[in-house]
Order: C-alpha cells, then sequence, then structure tokens
C-alpha cells in the first residue's frame, strides 16, 4: 500500500511539473520574445539597440560626432524633443542611431538619458497579420500605451518614418500617424525618425501637426576624408569577419572609386560595400590557392592573413560599373 502511494504522489509531482512546465511555455508564447527586458507587444515589434550596443553587437560608429550631440540636445528639450534624421540613402542615419545607443551604453550621455533604451520598431513586423481594417490601428494604440508606460526608459527610433504616414487611412480608419500626435504631443512617447528629403517632402511635411512634433537633424554625406576614418574604425571588424587584412591603401581606394566612379550612391555605405566585398573575395581565393588536391589546407594558409588591396577593391569596381552598364542598357531597350 504505501509503495503505490508513493509511485501516485511520484506520478502527480511530474504530472504538476509538465503542467507548469507548459504553463510557462504558453505564457512565454503569448508574450513574445524579450528584448533587452521588454515583453509584450513591444517586443514582438522593436529591437533594442541599447541591449545590443552592451552585448558589443553593433559595429563602432565614429565621425558623426557633432550629429550626435544636436540629437542629445534635442532629447533633452522638454517639448519638441523628437529628432527626424534627414539624409540620403548610405549616408548613415541608422549608424548615427546606433551610436546613440553606443554611447547610452557607455554612460556618455546626460544623466536623464542613462537610464533609456533606444527601440528601433521594425515596422515589417509591426504591419504583419494585419489583416482587416483597423488592425493596424488598434495594434500600434497598444503598442504605444506600452510606450507611455515606459516614458522615461524608451527612445523609439523609426526608419523610413515616412511609411507609417502612408498606413491606414482607408475607409475613415485612423492614419497611423494619428495614433502617435496626441502621445507626441503631450511628450509621453519619445521618437526618433529618420528618413530623405524627398519622402519628407512628400509625405511628412504635408502633415504639419506630425511634423511639428519633430526636430530635423540633417545628416550629409561624408566627406571623403571623414568617409576613411569610418571605414578605419570598422577595419577591424571586416578583417575579424572575414579573416583578412585589410591594407590602408585598400580602404582609401574604396573611398576614392566609391566617391568617383559610384555617383549613384552615397558614401560611406558604398566604401564600405566595397571593402566588404572585395575582403569576401580575398578570403575565397587565398582559401582556394591554399587548398590541396587531398582537401586539406596547407600550413601556409595558417601562418598570414591574405591581403586585401588597391587591386582587390578596382577589381571589385569594375564590376560594378560593367553592372551599372548592363542596368543602363537593359533599362533603355525598354523605354
Amino acid at each position: 500500500m504505501q509503495t503505490w502511494l508513493i509511485q501516485a504522489l511520484v506520478l502527480l509531482a511530474v504530472a504538476i511539473f509538465l503542467y507548469a512546465a507548459w504553463r510557462y511555455q504558453k505564457d512565454k508564447t503569448e508574450r513574445g520574445p524579450s528584448f533587452g527586458g521588454f515583453t509584450g507587444h513591444l517586443s514582438e515589434v522593436t529591437r533594442d539597440l541599447t541591449a545590443a550596443a552592451r552585448a558589443n553587437k553593433i559595429d563602432p560608429v565614429t565621425g558623426r560626432e557633432n550629429e550626435l550631440d544636436r540629437i542629445v540636445h534635442i532629447l533633452m528639450r522638454r517639448t519638441k524633443n523628437n529628432p527626424l534624421l534627414l539624409g540620403e540613402a548610405g549616408v548613415g542615419k541608422t549608424a548615427v542611431v546606433e551610436g546613440l545607443a553606443l554611447r547610452i551604453a557607455r554612460d556618455s550621455v546626460p544623466q536623464a538619458l542613462k537610464n533609456k533604451s533606444v527601440l528601433a520598431l521594425d515596422i515589417n513586423a509591426l504591419v504583419s497579420e494585419t489583416k482587416y481594417r483597423g488592425d493596424l490601428e488598434q495594434r500600434l494604440q497598444k503598442i504605444t500605451r506600452e510606450l507611455e508606460e515606459r516614458a522615461k526608459e524608451v527612445i523609439l527610433f523609426i526608419d523610413e518614418i515616412h511609411l507609417i504616414s502612408q498606413m491606414g487611412g482607408a475607409e475613415g480608419s485612423l492614419n497611423v500617424s494619428d495614433v502617435l500626435k496626441p502621445s507626441l504631443a503631450r511628450g509621453d512617447v519619445q521618437m526618433i525618425g529618420a528618413t530623405t528629403w524627398r519622402e519628407f517632402d512628400k509625405y511628412i511635411k504635408p502633415d504639419e501637426a506630425f511634423a511639428r512634433r519633430l526636430q530635423p537633424v540633417l545628416i550629409d554625406e561624408p566627406t571623403p576624408a571623414r568617409a576613411l576614418e569610418i571605414l578605419r574604425s570598422l577595419r577591424s571588424v571586416y578583417e575579424n569577419f572575414h579573416g583578412v587584412k585589410i591594407t590602408d591603401d585598400a580602404l582609401k581606394a574604396a573611398v576614392q572609386e566609391a566617391d568617383e566612379k559610384i555617383d549613384y550612391r552615397y558614401l560611406p555605405d558604398s566604401a564600405i560595400d566595397l571593402i566588404d566585398e572585395a575582403s569576401a573575395k580575398v578570403a575565397i581565393e587565398g582559401e582556394y590557392k591554399h587548398h590541396v588536391a587531398l582537401g586539406a589546407v596547407h600550413a601556409a594558409a595558417k601562418i598570414g592573413k591574405e591581403k586585401v588591396t588597391r587591386k582587390d577593391i578596382r577589381a571589385v569596381i569594375d564590376q560594378w560599373v560593367l553592372h551599372g552598364s548592363e542596368d543602363k542598357a537593359r533599362d533603355a531597350r525598354h523605354k
């Protein structure tokens, strides 16, 4: 009898444990994944850049000290404390916001910002599963309420902010930007936006009530000298990723070639992409070069890293220019 009772108690304990584990997993799924301690609807549609900075998952940001100082000044204002970064695609608007997250992670900001988290909104996640009229507005209202509850903890970053001015508004429903306006006006939600001048003029400027809540910050294309400084700060990141050695001459060539030959893109993004692709090319060629017939890597491959030189940069830029010429020829044929 005692043996039977012990077995029953053991089975009951196992059942309770399994049920508790199931409930925990179910509740966790319903809450959504946590990023940097945030849960609920907010965690489902944002990425915590400050947590990423503390985990060393954000690349170094340099050459944007003046712009970062201006953003901090605006964030510290009593009213209209929502910076709007304006600049062409590729000039580094998102990198500037990541630079702010790095400053916060290092406590290199005023006291009022030290406990803030910069949350980057994923617009694709925001609009997913919003099939019916009003679904998107309701979802954003829930997120806005969460932001208001954590007003002293969160700065919301919306890249391509003009997109929210294009969402909703069908058949009498609220425009998505209309959901944010009251919270921005009261100062219950603090936000950083980013867009291009063209999109600003087309979508945000006509909405005067929304535009008034934002303080423009111009993010210009960096000069070649500053772009070179940015590339030097990122050199170790790409060297470690690709397992190569990037020469200073290659960095200079990347800036020069991108500035002179890639007129449809902007520094520093174009030069960074050149370095990235040239490094990948050199790493692959080095692997093939040191590969012997038996499939083993030669010992020489382990002694020193392959070098990325000006020649490699030019080889990549030649491919880019050729591809651009083919695109133009194809477009001309279809006109």
